[in-house]
């Protein structure tokens, strides 16, 4: 009606009939096509996670129950930016995602992100688990487009959700000229994070992602992304083929004060491909988790040392029954400052790409 409107407006002033009135409103709607074609486009891909969630009186708490569209349907000003595909890979809890499901995320990226109709992509993710998946989407992916990871820490029947700021702010960090090539990041509350480095380090609080002594990449305010950082080391590993049916089995275990190595033996001897093992300190482990780790390396099956420390790196420091330097000399492989969990999902697809290479592997972790 409001086209029928201008185009009449147009038409008294000139004088012309009903027929010309429709015409004038025709060309004015594929005037208004045109222009929102203009647009950009941003892919928007969901996985689902507390953004995508309403609290539920039957349930007692937060449970899936927004579709990709509702949610940005839901986003003033977002369709306003760009125009936006989006695509649902899944609905669910971040608490119960797998590798398995993050390779048919990045099978999905890929698709779209080879397209050359499309900036970038928003990755809609729970935050529980948010930071290895980006980091796995980091390694994987072959496309130098921004991918930002993005979710909420209030459900969406919160009354002062924090996912609608946050969804608008990631979709402007994909076109903003500051925001390219960081690779992979994860952002919310403002602040972009290196997918290497970030981690969740708060459970409730809406400021729940930092990147420690590493730093932010930048921050995003009034629509203006303010670069800080340059891009962060990045390890590139991207899949040749489909990946396997079957992953490999790599379980991520800790070591601590008192621990026997009775589950590192575990796992090898139920079929373990590798093994990732939180140490302490500078990546150390007590004599009986040494004992077990040797037991490992002796059957062939790869494992990687970490530690639980918050900052700094695994270094071949202590050369006693377990220290660093005595398990490198093993043949352990040294994770570096990688976080145990990130750990896991690079000999994961370490051990797809080059299976049991211990050279390889090795020289994959000190990227």
């Amino acid at each position: 009606m409001s086209l029928l409107k201008h185009a009449a407006g147009r038409v008294a002033a000139m004088g012309l009939g009903l027929a010309a009135i429709m015409l004038l409103a025709v060309q004015d709607a594929s005037a208004q096509q045109t222009s929102e074609s203009d647009l950009p486009t941003v892919a928007i891909v969901t996985t689902g996670g507390t953004i995508a969630e309403r609290s539920s009186g039957a349930s007692g708490g937060a449970v899936p129950a927004v579709t990709g569209k509702a949610l940005v349907d839901s986003v003033p000003g977002l369709r306003d930016l760009a125009d936006l595909e989006v695509v649902d890979v899944s609905d669910i809890d971040s608490s119960q995602m797998t590798p398995a499901l993050w390779l048919r995320l990045h099978a999905k990226l890929e698709e779209l992100l080879v397209r050359d109709d499309i900036e970038g992509a928003v990755v809609v993710h729970g935050t529980d688990t948010m930071s290895e998946g980006a980091f796995l989407i980091d390694v994987l992916l072959t496309s130098n487009k921004p991918v930002v990871f993005t979710g909420a820490m209030r459900d969406a029947s919160s009354p002062d959700p924090d996912g609608p700021a946050n969804l608008l702010n990631a979709v402007r960090q994909v076109l903003s000229e500051e925001g390219q090539g960081w690779g992979v990041t994860v952002s919310l509350n403002n602040y972009i994070n290196a997918a290497r480095y970030v981690r969740k380090m708060q459970t409730t609080n809406v400021q729940t992602f930092t990147s420690d002594e590493k730093g932010y990449l930048g921050y995003i305010f009034d629509g203006k992304v303010t670069r800080f950082n340059e891009a962060a080391r990045r390890i590139r590993l991207p899949l040749e083929g489909a990946p396997p049916d079957e992953l490999p089995d790599v379980p991520l275990l800790a070591d601590y004060a008192g621990s026997d190595g009775r589950f590192i033996r575990h796992a090898v001897d139920s079929g373990a491909a590798g093994i990732v093992v939180q140490g302490v300190g500078a990546g150390n482990v007590n004599a009986a988790s040494f004992a077990a780790i040797k037991h490992a390396l002796d059957k062939g099956v790869p494992v990687v040392v970490t530690t639980r420390v918050l900052n700094g790196a695994v270094e071949p420091v202590y050369a006693d029954p377990g220290g660093g330097k005595t398990l490198e000399e093993a043949g352990v492989i040294l994770a570096g400052d990688l976080l145990t969990e990130k750990a896991r999902l690079l000999l994961l697809v370490g051990l797809i790409r080059y299976g049991q290479d211990h050279d390889r592997l090795h020289a994959l972790f000190r990227n």
